[in-house]
């Protein structure tokens, strides 16, 4: 889960959730803004921050797709949520130097025209389901790595 195209993927579909319950216009904005907040991926980032940059991103995945269980997304605060997932998407892109795994990634972003078909059909329960999948992997993805892992300290014995 540290690098390659799954970070920015989850990001991406957990936006694709929030933005389903907006208007279409606020969706084509958000996409816009989501594509101008990835520029943050040619920024030089040092690679100390690693710790820092995956913890934001499995916190914004987590806050992102909880704001689908809030009725009503508006404009301002969909456009900003579209411009962290954006920057959160580059940054863990620029920090682990796969921007080759950015472009994999942007494809998840047409989960969009699904989840907004499902949210217009009445079946907005589908999408809050997986929003709430995506929670659950966001924070696995955070908490796990700080547990210690069996077998991979030395025995006291040794």
């Amino acid at each position: 889960m540290r690098g390659g195209a799954v970070p920015p993927a989850l990001l991406f579909a957990a936006l694709s959730c929030a933005l389903a319950f907006t208007p279409p216009r606020t969706r084509w904005l958000g996409l816009l803004a989501v594509a101008v907040a990835l520029l943050v991926s040619w920024l030089p980032v040092p690679s100390a921050w690693i710790e820092i940059m995956f913890i934001g991103c499995w916190a914004s995945v987590a806050g992102t797709a909880a704001l689908v269980h809030v009725r009503g997304v508006k404009f301002c605060p969909a456009v900003a949520l579209a411009i962290n997932v954006g920057t959160w998407a580059g940054a863990t892109v620029a920090v682990t130097a796969t921007r080759n795994a950015l472009p994999s990634a942007v494809p998840v972003l047409a989960l969009i025209v699904a989840a907004a078909w499902a949210v217009g059909r009445g079946w907005s329960i589908a999408v809050k389901v997986v929003s709430s999948w995506l929670i659950a992997i966001a924070l696995l993805a955070a908490i796990l790595p700080t547990l210690p892992t069996p077998g991979y300290a030395p025995d006291h014995i040794e």
